[in-house]
């Protein structure tokens, strides 16, 4: 499973519902882990912070190549890979 960290804010905005996908550059490296999976449903783990211990979700989501919204972080008119989120569940003994 592909373990991404992510900072606060959005954690937060994804757990609450409010930020329905998450943004990745379009670079060698995510394309490795993400390029095969367009348009198909993957699981990944979304981890606020670096440590094994800070607080995780699973997440159902499927990897696109496009634009994101300004508001959930993404720079006007830029491509990005794309995860669109289709559930999330917060990860069992997280403390929050």
């Amino acid at each position: 499973m592909i373990t991404l960290p992510i900072k606060k804010q959005w954690f937060d905005m994804i757990l609450s519902g409010e930020k329905k996908e998450e943004y990745r550059d379009y670079t060698q490296y995510y394309l490795s882990r993400f390029g095969a999976y367009f348009g198909k449903q993957i699981t990944i783990r979304l981890r606020n912070g670096y440590r094994k211990d800070s607080p995780s979700a699973i997440c159902k989501v499927i990897p696109h190549y496009k634009t994101g919204c300004a508001e959930w972080g993404a720079e006007p008119g830029t491509k990005y890979i794309t995860l669109e989120i289709q559930s999330v569940r917060l990860e069992a003994g997280d403390p929050s």
